[in-house]
Order: structure tokens, then C-alpha cells, then sequence
């Protein structure tokens, strides 16, 4: 093999295919505290407000108590005690007088990351599948691509 020169090497930069995400709310469901500390730290870095919920019944709990409105996306992880994310969602998507619950953008953040995973993350009516351990640009894309700011 040969060595590359530095100099040769692309420099990856997102800025230019993303939007400002800054103050995104976020409700982001992880039961693992390392996990969810990880990705609350690198989200907050860019400025995105997280909110979080230790489980699936728990995310389904914070979302309904709180106004339409309060939060621009979530992030599922699937794997959880209580409620999967799976289960969650679908609680989510069926809460009654809640437009919202229909429209907000879910992604599933999970180490399932076969292609019969990601398809069942859309049969449950997620918006996108990422694969764990997450690569923080990527969840940045998958925010951008699904936030719509005005």
C-alpha cells in the first residue's frame, strides 16, 4: 500500500450541506446514561436543547405533557426497558388531539443497523434509521435534513 500525502486528503465539511440547527429542541429517548450523556454533550456543543427521557414510556410521557410545539424532532434509541422504541412510537403517532404527533420527525438511533432494521424503523412510522455507536455529523444530517426552520 501506499502512503498518502496529507496534503491529498479531503477535509470533510457538513456546513454546506446542512442548515442551522441551532435551537433545536430535542426530546431524545436513551435508556444508557453513557450513550445519552455522549450525545447530549456533542448536540449541546451545537447549541441544540435536549431533553431526556430514560425510557420509552417516559418519552411518550414527556411528549404528551408537554405543548404542541415544545420539540422539533426525536431521537428513538429502539432497545429500552418499559417501552421499546418501537412501542413508543407508535403511542406517539396515536395520541389523540395532537396534530403534532403525526408530523414530528422520529429517527430511530439503535445498534440494529441490518437493512430489515431500518425498515422496520419506517413500518413504525420513523422518519430515518441511525446506526449506533452514532457518528455525531450524521445525526447532525439526519436533524437538518428532517428540522425545517423558517
Amino acid at each position: 500500500m501506499e502512503r498518502t500525502d496529507e496534503s491529498a486528503i479531503q477535509k470533510r465539511d457538513i456546513s454546506d450541506c446542512i442548515h442551522d440547527i441551532s435551537d433545536v429542541s430535542v426530546l431524545m429517548a436513551e435508556d444508557n446514561d453513557l450513550n445519552a450523556e455522549i450525545a447530549t454533550i456533542q448536540l449541546e456543543e451545537l447549541g441544540i436543547q435536549i431533553t431526556r427521557a430514560a425510557d420509552g414510556k417516559q418519552a411518550v410521557s414527556i411528549f404528551a405533557e408537554n405543548p404542541s410545539g415544545t420539540f422539533d424532532i426525536i431521537l428513538m434509541d429502539i432497545m429500552m426497558p418499559e417501552m421499546n422504541g418501537y412501542e413508543a412510537t407508535a403511542a406517539i403517532r396515536s395520541l389523540p388531539n395532537r396534530p403534532d404527533a403525526l408530523l414530528i420527525p422520529i429517527i430511530a438511533m439503535t445498534a440494529n443497523a441490518f437493512a430489515e432494521d431500518v425498515q422496520a424503523s419506517l413500518d413504525a412510522g420513523m422518519n430515518g434509521h441511525l446506526s449506533k455507536p452514532i457518528v455525531i455529523d450524521e445525526v447532525v444530517k439526519a436533524i437538518s435534513r428532517n428540522v425545517r426552520r423558517k
